[in-house]
């Protein structure tokens, strides 16, 4: 057939050629994790700043059959027989989730957010909430979702895979502006693209480490109803954090304008793989009737990973219950322990590169209030080989910014996570980090 070659062996072809598959699989985007497990399977022995886990101080093997057994008992005390309790645990269950009203009950009691049940989806981490939003929300070539610049690799990963256009917003070192986000929307709409969304990580942002102030939190509120896009709002540190947070977009939402993405990871713990997204917005058909956008996503949900799994529910179900929907109580003792944590973190970089000295290198780094995360940036280009070489040589592992910046930028940051390590582990990693730093700013 004309414009159409057929290969000769094409019958016996044992392989696949990769402009074959789909272009995502070729995005230096999705080694990003691949790449940094590599360096430090290789590197048993470096100390790694990588990793944005939990950790595993907090966690018992026994806890799990204690929630399970919570939920189990929830059920029957609600009237549920026998076999409605097995049928809860083992099979399938709601597309939408088994657990929805009791995460709405946790968002009332935690976060002043008063949402229907029906408004909430359970997902497989917050990983599918993205992609079932963008999913839904971007209908062609034309929408446009943005986001701020540096952002968390899952977001524009969803959006990779989906062939969605990203429109990153820089953030600026104090955080998010309003008039930059202005800026990208009146220039997409001047391009005849439309913003359909802005996805953004209020508080202690993965990667940055910064957190939105309660002026720039209504500012954002009122761009959205202004230009009539979405905000996507994924907040997993704020409850893992010291002090008080501030409230979420979505308990300031009068007009519909957030969806709300949650993860269970940090708070519970990250096996049980549970998100879920707040989707109160109406949805309108031709006939005139009306639905969620909670609903819309369900049958998304239904085509991708069919339900959330069962036990895993039950488990996150009982530690909720447990706490009393008060993921603040429950994770009273992390904040506490992150939050010396990064001080101690924030400590140590000052020991190793007191002001003096790291003024006269160029390098200078932010001190985020909670979360996981901190920013460091360096008068050296960062880059995956950058990476190697300090785990090789100097015995330490990092993350560089350049990852989490849609496009270009970030080639003189590195990531830091504090989350995982000892204060022993932190007290040498940064012995190791600063000669490593050292090392470069000699070589310049």
């Amino acid at each position: 057939m004309p414009g159409i070659t057929i290969a000769s062996d094409i019958g016996s072809r044992d392989w696949l050629d990769r402009a074959e598959l789909h272009g995502s699989v070729s995005d230096p985007l999705l080694d990003t994790m691949n790449f940094l497990n590599e360096v430090t399977h290789r590197h048993p022995d470096a100390i790694s700043f990588a990793p944005g886990r939990p950790y595993d101080g907090f966690f018992d093997t026994e806890q799990v059959f204690t929630c399970v057994r919570r939920y189990l008992d929830h059920l029957a005390e609600q009237g549920g027989s026998t076999e409605d309790v097995r049928t809860a645990l083992y099979q399938y269950g709601p597309t939408a989730g088994l657990i929805r009203g009791i995460i709405a009950d946790s968002l009332r009691a935690d976060e002043d957010t008063d949402v229907p049940a029906e408004s909430v989806v359970v997902t497989v981490g917050a990983q599918e909430a993205m992609l079932l939003v963008l999913r839904a929300l971007i209908t062609g070539p034309d929408d446009v979702l943005l986001v701020s610049s540096p952002c968390y690799v899952g977001i524009t990963g969803a959006a990779r895979l989906l062939d969605v256009a990203v429109r990153p917003v820089p953030e600026r070192e104090d955080g998010f502006s309003a008039a930059d986000l202005e800026t990208a929307v009146l220039a997409e709409l001047a391009n005849g693209r439309r913003p359909k969304a802005f996805y953004v990580v209020p508080d202690h942002s993965n990667p940055s480490g910064n957190t939105m102030g309660p002026e720039a939190r209504e500012e954002l509120l009122d761009l959205a109803r202004r230009y009539d896009f979405l905000v996507l709002e994924d907040s997993p540190y704020r409850q893992v954090s010291p002090g008080t947070p501030l409230p979420t977009l979505k308990s300031r939402d009068r007009a519909r304008r957030v969806v709300h993405l949650g993860s269970y990871s940090k708070t519970v713990f990250p096996g049980a793989r549970v998100g879920f997204v707040v989707a109160d917005q109406r949805v309108r058909d031709a006939e005139g009737g009306e639905h969620l956008l909670a609903d819309e996503l369900a049958k998304i949900k239904s085509m991708v990973t069919v339900n959330t799994s069962s036990l895993s529910q039950a488990a996150v179900a009982g530690a909720l219950l447990g706490a009393r929907g008060r993921l603040s109580q429950l994770n009273a003792e992390a904040a506490a322990h992150y939050g010396a944590t990064l001080r101690e973190m924030l400590r140590q970089l000052d020991a190793r590169l007191p002001a003096d000295r790291r003024e006269a290198l160029g390098v200078r780094w932010n001190e985020p209030t909670g979360g996981f995360f901190l920013t460091l940036r360096v008068p050296f280009r960062v880059d995956d080989a950058l990476v190697t070489t300090s785990a090789q040589d100097f015995g330490v592992i990092w993350t560089p910014m350049t990852h989490f910046h849609p496009g270009t930028g970030g080639h003189h940051g590195i990531r830091l996570s504090i989350s995982y390590l000892t204060p022993a582990e932190i007290e040498e990693g940064t012995a190791r980090l600063a000669r490593f730093v050292e090392a470069q700013c000699a070589a310049l």
